[in-house]
């Protein structure tokens, strides 16, 4: 038969767990502080150090001040904490999957200025956009038999540009030169289905090359300047 402790050595014990948890849960705490704060660690590699050192200080938690797995039912306490690790785990885990594919699918700078540009939207909450306004000169590139014509068009910033597929095959302009190719506006391809046009806003200045993505060989260029 065994002997209970006597009650001054029980609150030692019970002293002594909160100082050696306390101490623990301020190290823990402050080592993910420290790499965040000195960028030893960035990234992805970041993330899944401070979610270590979450699930660690968990832990500490539990055992040093919730005392869990001693008493009578430790056995119970121990599935309840699986059974609560593993819904915390479903939960971090799905946000992480959710917020980044929203990441991924959020739309760009300069799909937003394709956007604005092309919806004509001048002024958001009073702040300027830079969006082209009014009307401004048509520029034609027409494609027929291979060729592209004129091969390079001079506009001005908010011009518009129209192309013309007079081939009979359809076309898909990409910006850049062939393989490694770029945007323009963010626009990266521009169908044109043959015997239709399709017009672009030109609200990029530079000098720009494009071609059928399909015959590279079908290429020309445009350059665009700023009106002032």
């Amino acid at each position: 038969m065994s002997t209970p402790a006597p009650h001054g050595m029980s609150e030692q014990k019970t002293l002594t767990s909160y100082v050696v948890g306390f101490l623990l849960s301020l190290s823990f705490t402050l080592m993910p502080y420290y790499l965040v704060v000195t960028h030893r660690v960035a990234g992805t590699s970041l993330l899944i150090t401070i979610l270590t050192f979450a699930m660690v200080q968990l832990l500490v938690q539990v055992i040093f001040f919730l005392h869990l797995g001693r008493g009578a039912s430790s056995q119970a306490n121990i599935y309840f904490f699986v059974g609560t690790f593993v819904a915390m785990l479903v939960v971090v885990v799905g946000s992480i999957v959710i917020i980044s594919n929203l990441h991924s699918n959020m739309t760009s700078l300069d799909q937003t200025k394709r956007i604005i540009d092309s919806e004509g939207i001048y002024q958001v909450s009073g702040e300027l956009t830079g969006a082209c306004r009014g009307h401004y000169p048509n520029h034609r590139v027409t494609i027929e038999n291979g060729k592209v014509t004129p091969l390079l068009t001079i506009a001005t910033k908010c011009d518009t540009l129209t192309f013309i597929d007079n081939d009979i095959v359809n076309v898909a302009i990409t910006f850049g030169p062939h393989i490694h190719h770029t945007s323009y506006a963010g626009l990266d391809i521009l169908s044109v289905p043959k015997a239709h046009t399709k017009t672009i806003t030109l609200s990029q200045t530079g000098t720009f090359l494009f071609h059928d993505h399909t015959r590279p060989e079908v290429k020309g260029s445009f350059a665009v300047v700023d009106a002032n």
